[in-house]
């Protein structure tokens, strides 16, 4: 059987950190035919690696994107605070929300049971980098993927989609993260997915050609 609504909740609200839209049908298996097949085109779409030929992506958002792996790693390896160093001091989690974390203190407390694990296993790679504006603010997309160690139905255990968060270059001149929030929904996945996803991710920045 799988978790009881409380515990659906917190694994609803985890996911949401990363910027990733897990509604409530969503993690109860009961999205109806049409709402299931779109959501699962979209988070496909989003949870597709850059195309090293197209992305094409200057030194700086080569910066951001190597920023944004060095995040992904700080939760793979359970180092809180590698995590709390890549998130801005007054960034602002689960962004276009009615309830959105402000704050690195209460970002990084809201994501202790992801940092250790206990809560959901929350992976994720950068795939696109644009910086805009005066080159301080970059947008951050690629995909992304969950495992719930507590739930004992294989067909509900992996879900794959996409993440989306914005990064600042601070005062100090790294990048970290000001708002993170919304993108593509999950959908559900095996671990071969997911193992072949991650097989396909690039393992150094695509850099634009000269």
């Amino acid at each position: 059987s799988g978790p009881d609504q409380g515990e659906g909740m917190k694994t609803i609200k985890a996911a949401a950190f990363l910027g990733m839209t897990l509604g409530v049908v969503l993690a109860a298996g009961a999205i109806p035919g049409q709402l299931h097949a779109a959501a699962k085109s979209e988070a496909a779409a989003a949870a597709q690696p850059a195309n090293t030929k197209e992305a094409g992506m200057s030194a700086a958002e080569c910066d951001v994107w190597n920023r944004e792996r060095s995040f992904a790693a700080s939760v793979e390896h359970h180092d809180a605070a590698a995590f709390a160093d890549h998130v801005q001091e007054n960034a602002a989690f689960n962004a276009g929300s009615p309830t959105p974390t402000h704050g690195r203190d209460a970002v990084v407390a809201d994501w202790k049971g992801i940092i250790d694990g206990t809560q959901i296993k929350l992976g994720w790679s950068p795939g696109i980098v644009t910086i805009g504006g005066d080159g301080s603010l970059a947008i951050s997309r690629g995909p992304a993927w969950i495992e719930d160690p507590k739930q004992t139905d294989m067909k509900k255990r992996y879900r794959i989609g996409g993440f989306i968060s914005t990064w600042i270059k601070d005062t100090d001149g790294q990048w970290r993260v000001l708002f993170d929030g919304g993108a593509a929904p999950m959908h559900p996945a095996s671990a071969d997915d997911v193992a072949k996803l991650v097989a396909s991710l690039p393992k150094e920045c695509p850099r634009a050609q000269p």
